[in-house]
């Protein structure tokens, strides 16, 4: 299932169920069917998104050993980082932030 945020003034922005409760939990906010972010509350959470996003950063940049093998390379490659699926809604947090748009979600 996916959960879809939008604010109406940029792109909206779509994640698996699962990934969005994982980005909902870090902004610290309840995840329900849908929701909002109200322009008072959107700093609040880009700030804690880029928190995560300047943590995971750091901890890929020397925290992982060499791969052992092509095996492990590749599964290495498949993951997605928390940088790649916060990013996009960064992006539409701050737009709406600067037009003052609250931001929905649904699924």
């Amino acid at each position: 299932m996916l959960v879809t945020f939008k604010s109406g003034v940029c792109a909206d922005v779509m994640m698996f169920v699962e990934v969005a409760q994982q980005m909902m939990e870090i902004m610290g906010k309840e995840f329900t069917p849908r929701g909002v972010f109200t322009v008072e509350q959107l700093p609040h959470a880009i700030s804690r998104l880029k928190q995560a996003v300047a943590e995971d950063r750091q901890l890929r940049q020397g925290a992982a050993p060499p791969p052992k093998d092509e095996e492990e390379e590749e599964e290495r490659r498949e993951r997605v980082s928390i940088t790649q699926r916060a990013l996009p809604l960064i992006e539409l947090l701050e737009c709406s932030l600067r037009d003052e748009k609250p931001v929905l979600w649904g699924v």
